[in-house]
């Protein structure tokens, strides 16, 4: 489970990094935004709840911040561009090129 939260938040790392490179390089291009955002949303939600399954019960108690990640985590996807919305763009992106 740590290999794959290390492998999810490394992969979140390089799109968002690959998004501000293109960013400043003056090159816009929102379907890259869509990659880092609905990948990164997810993946936060995934490995929040391997966290909370490593914790175990007290995974969902207030006295590790484990539980708080992870209603945070869930905000990622439903708020400011949902991660359906993103997959939106990707996909007129995908079937516009064609």
């Amino acid at each position: 489970m740590l290999a794959e939260m290390a492998i999810a938040y490394e992969t979140t790392r390089l799109l968002y990094m690959k998004a501000s490179w293109m960013v400043d390089s003056g090159k816009l291009d929102s379907v890259v935004s869509s990659y880092a955002k609905a990948y990164g949303a997810d993946a936060a939600m995934r490995v929040s709840t391997d966290a909370v399954q490593i914790f175990g019960g007290y995974g969902y108690t207030k006295e590790y911040p484990v539980e708080k990640l992870m209603r945070d985590a869930k905000l990622l996807q439903i708020y400011e561009g949902t991660s359906q919305i993103q997959r939106m763009v990707i996909a007129r992106h995908l079937l516009a090129s064609k």
